[in-house]
């Protein structure tokens, strides 16, 4: 029996050779996966920026000298006419007396010459000459008196003291800041537009502004943009917005950071688009196209057109639909067919 097995076992080992192993399965690719939406040509963008007052006044004296005394603070409320700094009044004052002094003399001489008119002593011409010098000296010691009253700096407005550009001791000229005024009322959040969005931004849109400082929690209010500065900053090459708002919160300080959301006029002419994350967009020379996925988790490559690239993502207006799975990153290392294990990649804010 044993000689039997011994020849069997041969032929045995033969047949399981002859026989083809199963292939392994193949991998699957996992992918992040983007569901395009509809999104409006129009588009909200999100800028930083801070609380500020609808006027901002510089306060200067309006005559040269050194600063005795200063009755303010940063931060501090003011009442219109209070005083906020005095000069050194002293030559100012022997300035006014000597006015004084030449306007009651000129007021004599043109009084004693109206009597000698009278009697026929002097001619009109020479009475004409002592009217003339007393107006003058009138003038003149008016000017004086209102130099002396500069020496007093006063604010014209009710508002916030937030800044103080001199201090006491110190000389100034005629016109030199010595405070910032924020004058008590409007509001405005300033913001800054990057040359990319400036054509997009009209004054006038809608915003709604967001002052997380105010209060308890969140602060939200609607506004609209009020003005666009016509020249970029030097320095960081945006373009100063300021968006006006109304509330009577006493909460929303001055200098208070707040959220603004804009909504911007899409640049491409058209009524709809889908924004795409620009990971997705897979390019083959001139033609864009991106990855979507079908419904057996495969692949295929379809070319769009891209209305508009912008920071947050591309425009598609032709060749997707809303509700379609693309892929979102990753599309240079696909194949067309191949199956794919979607995951979730995240819609662009």
């Amino acid at each position: 029996m044993k000689i039997v097995y011994f020849f069997m076992l041969p032929l045995i080992l033969l047949s399981a050779c002859g026989q083809e192993t199963p292939a392994p399965p193949a991998a699957v690719r996992p992918v992040s996966m983007f569901v395009i939406g509809d999104t409006a040509a129009a588009q909200t963008h999100l800028y930083s920026g801070e609380v500020r007052a609808r006027h901002e006044t510089v306060l200067s004296f309006r005559t040269g000298g050194k600063i005795m005394a200063r009755q303010v603070e940063v931060g501090e409320r003011v009442a219109a006419g209070r005083v906020l700094a005095r000069l050194d009044p002293t030559d100012n004052r022997l300035q006014e007396e000597a006015s004084r002094a030449q306007y009651r003399l000129a007021k004599d001489e043109m009084e004693r010459y109206r009597e000698l008119r009278d009697k026929g002593f002097v001619s009109q011409s020479a009475l004409d000459a002592k009217e003339a010098a007393f107006k003058a000296a009138a003038a003149q010691a008016g000017m004086a008196v209102n130099q002396l009253a500069y020496t007093e700096l006063r604010t014209d407005h009710t508002g916030v003291i937030t800044a103080i550009l001199a201090e006491v001791g110190q000389v100034v000229s005629a016109g030199q800041p010595v405070f910032h005024l924020a004058q008590t009322g409007e509001r405005e959040v300033v913001i800054a537009i990057p040359e990319s969005r400036l054509d997009a931004v009209k004054v006038g849109a809608p915003a709604v502004i967001e002052i997380g400082a105010a209060g308890d929690g969140s602060h939200t209010l609607n506004g609209d943009v009020r003005e666009i500065a016509p020249v970029a900053d030097a320095a960081s090459r945006t373009y100063a917005a300021r968006v006006a708002f109304k509330s009577t919160d006493a909460s929303v300080a001055l200098g208070m950071t707040a959220r603004v959301w804009l909504e911007e006029a899409g640049r491409a002419q058209h009524a709809r688009a889908y924004r795409v994350p620009l990971t997705a967009i897979f390019q083959q020379g001139e033609q864009a196209a991106v990855w979507v996925i079908e419904a057996d988790n495969t692949i295929s490559l379809r070319p769009v057109r891209i209305g508009a690239y912008r920071d947050e993502g591309a425009l598609i207006v032709e060749g997707v639909e809303a509700g379609q799975r693309i892929v979102s990153a990753g599309v240079h290392k696909l194949t067309a067919g191949e199956r794919i294990q979607p995951g979730a990649g995240g819609n662009p804010q």
